[in-house]
């Protein structure tokens, strides 16, 4: 454990010194990433269907913010499911901006969560979302949130039906839209899944908010068993086949994850809790003060000792 608190400490100080840099890494990592789950799952426009167009994308995306970021994979995301069906890159397009209008425009900071959330389903970690979201930001995160949910599954429709789509029958355009807008609407797994987003999200804010010990790691068990509940329930209700292994192996690296993540942002050392009173003129206050856990790195310093010159020479006892 000891170990574990001397790391966490040196990359503290390491993120102190180079916080830009680290920043910026972080971006480019997230969008590359990001852009080559699409290529890879999306992937029908063949001119930016490659590593080059990737890399070129995301080292530009990691000296914007996050944002903006989103906004130019969107792009990506868009050109490639344009080739595929024009009319499901119109409702996508239409989608994202009004997520831009109504939240981006008033708090931006949440913005890698749209990033991060298709990301996660293809990973195999979504239920780790809600837990981040919640232990981090403002209950506002929903939005985002659940919008990564949904674009996720818009992708997930496309690459399921990319070839019914592009060889479909010559109908109508409102009845195209009424189709794709009702196959991806019924989508009960999707639902479910943005249910337990919204639900988790409440429920670990609310938590980790309550001046009780070990607070975030209540938070997320909360939030992880609120998940379960709602999916279970809404694979019974709809009847909706999934994969027990998948889900139980989802579950278990979504909770590590989010264990990492509170041990190295909110470690926090409940057995020297205080409890402080005092007053002024006005109010009577009552605050409860917890430590964060704080190790120094140890400073080892090595001397070397030449043996050469320590050796003594003793002359023989005269007798």
């Amino acid at each position: 454990m000891m170990a574990l608190l001397v790391f966490r400490e040196r990359l503290r100080v390491l993120y102190g010194k180079y916080a830009a840099y680290i920043d910026t890494a972080v971006r480019f990592g997230l969008c590359f990433s990001a852009l080559m789950v699409i290529n890879k799952n999306v992937g029908f426009m063949s001119r930016i269907n490659g590593i080059l167009p990737a890399l070129a994308a995301s080292v530009f995306c990691a000296f914007l913010p996050y944002g903006l970021g989103a906004v130019i994979v969107g792009c990506f995301m868009l050109a490639h499911i344009s080739v595929v069906s024009i009319e499901i890159s119109i409702l996508m397009a239409a989608a994202m901006a009004v997520v831009i209008l109504l939240y981006y425009g008033f708090r931006p900071g949440d913005s890698w969560l749209l990033l991060v959330t298709p990301l996660a389903f293809f990973l195999n970690v979504p239920y780790a979302v809600p837990l981040l979201a919640g232990l981090s930001s403002s209950l506002t995160s929903v939005i985002p949130a659940c919008s990564g949910a949904v674009l996720y599954y818009m992708m997930l429709y496309v690459k399921q039906n990319a070839g019914v789509l592009t060889g479909g029958a010559a109908v109508g355009i409102a009845e195209k839209y009424s189709s794709i807008f009702g196959s991806v609407a019924s989508n009960e797994m999707m639902i479910t899944m943005i249910l337990a987003f919204a639900v988790g999200i409440l429920i670990v804010y609310l938590i980790r908010n309550r001046s009780i010990d070990y607070a975030w790691y209540a938070a997320a068990a909360a939030g992880l068993v609120v998940q379960t509940v709602i999916v279970f329930v809404g694979g019974f209700a709809f009847n909706i086949p999934f994969s027990l292994v998948q889900f139980l192996v989802g579950l278990v690296l979504s909770a590590a994850l989010t264990m990492a993540y509170i041990f190295f942002v909110f470690a926090a050392d409940y057995t020297r809790t205080e409890y402080l009173q005092y007053e002024d003129d006005d109010y009577y206050y009552y605050v409860k003060a917890v430590p964060k856990i704080a190790v120094s790195a140890p400073d080892v310093k090595v001397q070397k000792i030449n043996t050469r010159n320590s050796k003594k020479h003793v002359r023989p006892a005269e007798k």
